[in-house]
Parts: C-alpha cells; structure tokens; sequence
C-alpha cells in the first residue's frame, strides 16, 4: 500500500492540474470504487448522488493527512475524497489518451493548463472515491472520515513529545504502534522496518519497557526517512503505484533493510532477518538491533 511519501508525491504532482480547475463532467465507470473495503454493497443511486455532488465544483489544492488524501471544494466545507487502497493510481490524462483498463472513474477538469482528465486507476478495487464533509481539527479542516487519523511525522503541527509518550504506554510490539494511524499516520510496512533499523531498535520492543529517548529516535527516523524517500518519489516495487504522469517512484534503490531478507546488513554484513510482527511481515539486522 503506498505510504505517505507514495501519496504526499501523488499529491503534489495533482497540485498544478487540480488547484482552480472546475469539474466538468463526471463518469464512473465501476460502482464499486464508492464503496470501501468495509463496504462494497453500493446502493444504485450511488453514482448519481456522487456525480451531482462533484460536477460543477471548484477545487482548491489537494491535502493529505498521512496517506489520506483529500481535494476540498473551494468555498464550501466539503471535499472530494482519494484513498488508493493497495494499487490506486491517480493519472492525469488528455481525453484523446487510451484509458488503462482498470480506469474505475474519470473526472473532466477544466484546469489553469486547459481541459484534462483525472483518472482513478485501480486493478484490485482497495481503494475508493467519494465526498464528504470537512469538520476543524485544530488549525486544519479535515474530511469527518479521517477525524480519527493522527497527524504525521511531515505535517508541521505534529508533536513528536506527545507522540513518544504516548507510545510508550503501549505494551505491543513497537512495530505494531507505529503502524497504527491513530497513534501516528503515513508509516506502513517499508517506512516503519527503515526507521527501526535507522534508530537501532527492535520491532518487537515494548515501548512500555524502552526509553523514551530511544522512542523518540524511531520518530525522528521515521520522519528523516519519509523526507528521504520523499525526495526520490517514494518507492516503487512495481507498476501498481506511479506518480500522476505515470513515472515511479526509486527511493527502493535506497532501502537499507526492507526486502533484503538474507542479504548482509549494510553497516555489520550480518544477514538481514525477516521476522513477523502483528501480521506483517518485518526485515531486522539482529546484529544492529538487537532486542532488549
């Protein structure tokens, strides 16, 4: 699934197309990219209230909250809703261009570079489209969906102090804490194995029973990480996730443990360890972290 540097580039490469372009024709072209994973029975009306609640709109600039994304209405406190699920892609696209066969629905964008498209592009249906509604959450407007969602390690007012203690309440596996978006959001499988070998901690720590400085490292690598990739556009295992003009991302060049089971570790030459934690599965150096 992409991650937040995945989705922070996606969002950015929307920012020029997106930013003060009018909606001028909405098609769907597989009710099922309404739904969400939780919900996939999609009533018959769906489409029709989702296509008059979007033509005519104006957008303002995409957000994003960890890999939430959202692109609000300008002048109303509603947004059209992007979450791209395991192999979403959000393509910009001329009309005369031939549609990729998994294009779920397409958006015609009158936009400051003349008329596009926007397609959303998903071969497993994970993700999904929609409207809602944006309620405060201190300084920022966010959709009423993603009210629960934790602010991430790149957004300016997050609190890397409160975060750390608040994981360190927390008698799971430290992995497993990281990856819950409630507690901190963006950080997936790639980032949450890069930062904990970064800070030479174990993923199966209890944060209850580490250091809060130590706690405080994984943050500061979680977030040095995500910059990290987020320069090279995020990483690209395969052809499910691109940037909106269809390039990859390559920061995949630069992991350090994710992937490189039974390859030497990159600063002692011990063969990394694949590991499971909460299900996922996780890429250790049992040399560099070992578990206390």
């Amino acid at each position: 699934m992409p991650e937040l540097p995945e989705v922070e580039s996606v969002r950015r490469g929307l920012l020029d197309w997106v930013e003060a372009a009018t909606v001028t024709g909405v098609r769907v072209l597989d009710s099922r990219i309404l739904g969400t994973t939780s919900q996939r029975r999609i009533p018959p009306e769906a489409v029709d209230i989702f296509a008059e609640a979007v033509a005519g709109r104006t957008l303002a600039a995409p957000q994003r909250r960890g890999k939430f994304l959202w692109v609000p209405f300008a002048g109303t406190p509603a947004a059209l809703t992007l979450h791209l699920g395991m192999s979403g892609q959000l393509r910009i696209h001329t009309a005369e261009e031939p549609h990729h066969r998994h294009t779920r629905a397409v958006l015609e964008l009158e936009s400051r570079s003349g008329a596009v498209q926007l397609r959303f592009i998903d071969q497993r249906i994970f993700g999904h489209i929609g409207v809602d509604d944006l309620i405060p959450d201190g300084p920022d407007a966010v959709p009423a969906s993603s009210a629960h969602i934790a602010r991430d390690p790149l957004d300016p007012h997050w609190d890397l102090e409160v975060t750390a203690r608040r994981i360190q309440r927390s008698t799971s596996a430290l992995k497993t804490v990281l990856m819950d978006q409630t507690v901190v959001s963006g950080i997936g499988n790639i980032y949450a194995d890069e930062a904990l070998f970064r800070a030479r901690v174990h993923p199966q720590a209890v944060p209850a029973r580490t250091r809060i400085s130590r706690l405080r490292a994984v943050l500061e690598a979680a977030r040095a990480v995500m910059e990290a990739a987020l320069v090279q556009g995020g990483t690209s295992f395969d052809s499910l996730y691109v940037h909106v003009n269809g390039d990859s991302g390559y920061f995949d060049r630069s992991l350090t443990v994710y992937g490189r089971t039974g390859q030497p570790c990159l600063v002692c030459g011990t063969p990394i360890r694949r590991l499971v934690v909460g299900g996922r599965g996780t890429h250790v150096c049992p040399t560099c972290q070992r578990r206390r």
